[in-house]
């Protein structure tokens, strides 16, 4: 006899909770974000992130303590003028993504550019030179 729990197997209880069908409310809690490719060669890792819509001044990229963040944020403005009415609508929508990146990454050499709604990113990558264990006198 296998056991489930509301028709579902055990295992697999958690798999969708982030799923729209069967948790809107986690998912409305959660930023917006965008999809991203990403390839790791020898020498650098790449990142082609698929932000449409948005201006190149638009896009963030920063890196902190190891944590590689990429924001967008759009504002638009309409505006209408005719015989009889006047129409103003706004609309806003941020979007974002962070990755952690190793110690082998090479932070100051970053490369970033944005051409027709993609947003590239070069990580090159660097050699990480162990640190040697040090001895602790004990007292």
């Amino acid at each position: 006899m296998t056991l489930k729990l509301y028709g579902k197997d055990p295992l697999k209880m958690f798999e969708d909770v982030f799923n729209d069908k069967v948790s809107p409310f986690f998912t409305s809690m959660m930023t917006p974000s965008f999809k991203v490719d990403i390839s790791e060669d020898e020498k650098a890792i790449y990142i082609d992130a698929d932000v449409p819509g948005m201006k190149k001044e638009d896009v963030k990229v920063k890196i902190e303590d190891d944590v590689l963040f990429i924001s967008a944020e759009r504002t638009q403005e309409e505006e209408e003028k005719k015989k009889g009415y006047h129409r103003i609508e706004r609309s806003w929508g941020s979007l974002s993504r962070s990755f952690t990146v190793g110690d082998n990454i090479d932070t100051d050499n970053i490369e970033a550019s944005y051409d027709n709604g993609v947003l590239k990113l070069v990580l090159p990558k660097k050699e990480v030179v162990p640190e040697k264990g040090k001895e602790v006198p004990v007292k």
